[in-house]
């Protein structure tokens, strides 16, 4: 079983590269998108992404029970490739349909913290291989905003903790990448 995190900024080529490492696995892939297409763009974001998939791929759209998704679909001859955590991160975040304050503490959802550490459990315990995507976004400007900067804060901590479950690490930019783990 081999646990691998690919992440880099927008546009990096960390899908892509991904994409490639799922292929030249060969194993059965089972991709898990964790994007909602809210708006015309993300339908055509997603539409475009489903287009460009080998088509022997299963596609699982979850985006916020991740953990249980893994494990349903998780086996021995199988590689999942999830794509991607900061979109799933975001998921949890907006789940309640709740505002957030611009200025104070921002109280995440009631199941943030459980679906968190089941992700983390999963990795674990799962038999198979996983691939999963996220982006780098703290290495940019402190954004303005409370809902803004806990976001940051929480995709940085998640990428941490993933990362150390994991067996490899990826940064990719420029669609180069750099191997920093395994």
């Amino acid at each position: 079983m081999t646990r691998t995190l690919v992440f880099g900024g927008a546009r990096s080529g960390k899908s892509s590269y991904a994409e490639k490492l799922a292929v030249q696995s060969g194993k059965r892939v089972v991709y898990i998108a964790t994007a909602q297409a809210g708006d015309a763009e993300m339908q055509a974001r997603i539409a475009l992404h489903r287009q460009q998939r080998p088509a022997d791929w299963i596609t699982v759209e979850q985006t916020v029970e991740l953990a249980g998704a893994i494990r349903q679909h998780a086996a021995p001859d199988t590689l999942i490739l999830v794509d991607c955590l900061t979109v799933w991160l975001s998921n949890l975040l907006f789940s309640e349909q709740r505002d957030y304050p611009e200025v104070g503490q921002i109280v995440p959802p009631d199941g943030y913290a459980q679906q968190r550490g089941q992700l983390l459990q999963v990795l674990l315990d799962m038999q198979g291989d996983i691939i999963l995507v996220s982006n780098e976004v703290g290495m940019g400007i402190v954004p303005q905003g409370a809902v803004s900067r806990w976001f940051v804060d929480e995709a940085g901590r998640l990428n941490q903790a993933v990362a150390a479950a994991c067996d490899r690490v990826f940064w990719i930019a420029a669609g180069l990448p750099l191997a920093l783990k395994g």
